[in-house]
């Protein structure tokens, strides 16, 4: 038996994105947001890491377009995720922002970063795992925010002067954006944002490394007042870090709440 399919006419392809709107209301961000996206980031070491982001990508639209091209972000995406640094991250964005014909153009990407770290004592190897996170806009005045989420320990120093022995301490979340000038490996802020808990965190520890973590916590008890105040004199004395936001979070082992602090700082303001 034979079939027969009617032949339908061939239409022009409309761009409705590209076409006018008359509700004369402008939008800051409109994209693509939550993609899964395989990466390979350069290291300190001269390595490269694979890893997978999670990636937001957004244009601004005026008031006289209805919407934008969402395949375009995609394609932009594809053509950059061979190799990605904050170095060229901006390139990134500027592409983005020429693919789209857009004033400004926003991309985020927030992603697990390993690091490979030795236990204290024994130096028995592990790999450390840390949020970090690409934050960049491109319009006239480009804009990249480098962040590092943390994992740490703090001792109370208050339960320590009361205690006739022992001190309570809980796990504590570092966070740190920061500005820069130049070059900041991702190795780098990790370091500055540990040297200012109680105690650093190890993928793995053999005793005598627990032994040690547990020794140093108690020697240098931290509020989470005290956490957010060394971090920033530390980013402070480092040249090419220009602002800063930092906040930790300390999750109470005695109390039914987490204590929290935060704190920003704009360095170019105390040149002026």
């Amino acid at each position: 038996m034979t079939i027969h399919v009617p032949s339908r006419k061939q239409h022009p392809l409309t761009d409705v994105q590209g076409s006018a709107d008359h509700r004369n209301v402008p939008i800051d961000k409109v994209g693509v947001c939550d993609i899964t996206y395989p990466i390979r980031l350069r290291t300190r070491d001269g390595g490269v890491q694979h890893t997978v982001a999670t990636v937001n990508m957004f244009v601004s639209l005026p008031h006289h377009q209805k919407g934008t091209h969402m395949s375009r972000f995609l394609e932009v995406l594809n053509d950059h995720c061979e190799e990605i640094d904050p170095t060229d991250i901006m390139a990134v964005c500027h592409d983005i922002r020429e693919k789209l014909e857009a004033e400004d153009a926003h991309l985020e990407l927030e992603f697990e970063y390993f690091v490979r770290k030795s236990a204290p004592k024994t130096g028995s190897p592990g790999l450390m795992n840390y949020r970090a996170r690409f934050e960049c806009t491109a319009n006239h005045v480009d804009d990249f925010v480098l962040g590092v989420r943390v994992p740490a320990t703090s001792l109370c120093p208050c339960s320590k002067e009361i205690s006739e022995y022992g001190a309570h301490n809980q796990r504590c979340e570092i966070e740190a954006k920061v500005r820069i000038d130049g070059m900041l490996w991702i190795e780098e802020l990790v370091e500055m944002v540990e040297s200012a808990a109680s105690a650093q965190v190890f993928a793995v520890l053999k005793r005598p490394d627990e032994k040690f973590v547990t020794e140093d916590a108690y020697d240098n008890p931290r509020f989470v007042e005290d956490i957010v105040r060394d971090l920033s004199l530390r980013l402070e004395d480092e040249p090419r870090i220009r602002w800063y936001a930092i906040n930790s979070k300390n999750y109470e082992s005695i109390h039914n709440h987490s204590a929290y602090a935060y704190l920003e700082r704009d360095k170019r303001d105390a040149d002026d």
